[in-house]
């Protein structure tokens, strides 16, 4: 996998507690455009994995299912590689704390 700067965002979101897709647009800022093509890549690769939400959670909410993602062992791994790559990353993410904050556990 190409390690870009978006990814590295995105696996430090993921790592926070944010697992799908306008989570993660909202605290990283990237559009739609950038998000969901590097899930897909990333899931395809193995560095996430990913499930759908059950059609009744959905339905309750009166929205589309949301498909979740979580990083795996091989992903984690990538995140420290981004992190020693990307050090500017530990700067944005100081800067932008606030916004990327642990996110609430979802039920």
């Amino acid at each position: 996998m190409n390690l870009t700067y978006p990814t590295a965002l995105v696996l430090e979101a993921l790592a926070r507690g944010h697992h799908h897709g306008f989570q993660i647009m909202d605290v990283t800022g990237l559009p739609s455009g950038t998000i969901y093509p590097l899930l897909r890549r990333l899931d395809r690769e193995g560095l996430v994995s990913s499930r759908w939400e059950k059609p009744a959670v959905a339905r309750r909410e009166q929205r589309p299912p949301r498909r979740y993602y979580q990083l795996t062992a091989a992903g984690e791994a990538m995140r420290a590689l981004a992190l020693e790559r990307f050090h500017a990353v530990e700067i944005l993410i100081g800067a932008a704390r606030k916004k990327l904050r642990p996110a609430r556990s979802e039920a």
